[in-house]
């Protein structure tokens, strides 16, 4: 592997830094004081929704423990997690849920 020029290394890193302060800075300091438009309230809603399964779905499908291969006791544990959610409505239940299905499988199947 070739490393990496520390120069290019440093604009990156000063690149990501001053994007990432603009991108806050368009909401928190330029829109701050304002109020958004219905539209944009609305679509803002389902930020939260999306994130986190858009960080547990590779985890899942593409696990890292097994180099990659889906498994079962991570799928079984999406699975519990979805149906909790559904049924319960209630984010911290699915996760415990899941979570708790998860290190079960993994106790049993690996023990």
């Amino acid at each position: 592997m070739t490393p990496i020029d520390p120069t290019t290394l440093w604009i990156v890193i000063i690149g990501m830094a001053v994007g990432s302060f603009a991108l806050r800075f368009v909401f928190i300091g330029l829109v701050g004081d304002r109020a958004m438009p219905a539209w944009l309230l609305r679509h803002l809603r389902y930020t939260a929704v999306a994130i986190i399964p858009a960080l547990v779905a590779p985890l899942v499908v593409w696990p890292a423990a097994t180099g990659g291969s889906p498994d079962m006791p991570r799928l079984l544990a999406a699975l519990v997690t979805g149906v909790i959610g559904y049924v319960t409505k209630n984010v911290i239940w699915a996760m415990l849920a899941g979570a708790s299905t998860l290190y079960a499988l993994l106790y049993l199947l690996q023990g």
